[in-house]
């Protein structure tokens, strides 16, 4: 299915790209979310007519994506959790408990959708470097230390 992307999707395209995805991904994710429509030629004359909107606003969520992107990077976050002598956590350090983490100690507003654990549930104690991507260009490294309760 052909799409118009009216915001820069990671891996996909910038604004004002048409675009070739799978019929599912902008039925279900693309169209509801507002960030595209299918390509029908009236749909490429409104894209062209507004895309000079389309850019600005993309700019400026870029520029705002900046700005958060500096207050978060190199920050350090403690999470406390239960865990084991050998160090295992009784449960697990997800997106949720970064973001509720950060809104609690520094607060700043994450979704935990911009938090990537790329290994996946944090489950043992230690330190770890996490990434927030707040726009496709745009990253913050933040460095999570879990501490046992004792």
């Amino acid at each position: 299915m052909e799409v118009i992307l009216f915001e820069t999707v990671q891996n996909l395209g910038g604004v004002g790209d048409t675009v070739q995805v799978k019929a599912g991904y902008a039925r279900n994710f693309l169209i509801p979310q507002g960030k595209a429509v299918p390509a029908t030629p009236e749909a490429r004359a409104a894209v062209e007519e507004r895309r000079a909107e389309l850019e600005k606003h993309e700019a400026q969520a870029k520029t705002a994506a900046q700005g958060r992107g500096e207050q978060l990077d190199g920050m350090v976050l403690e999470i406390m959790r239960k865990a084991s002598d050998e160090g295992r956590l009784f449960g697990s350090v997800g997106t949720q408990d970064i973001s509720a983490a950060l809104a609690e100690q520094k607060g700043l507003e994450v979704k935990r959708t911009e938090i990537q654990l790329p290994e996946g549930a944090i489950r043992q104690v230690g330190e770890y470097d996490v990434i927030i991507r707040l726009h496709t260009e745009v990253q913050a490294q933040v460095r999570i230390h879990v501490v046992a309760d004792t």
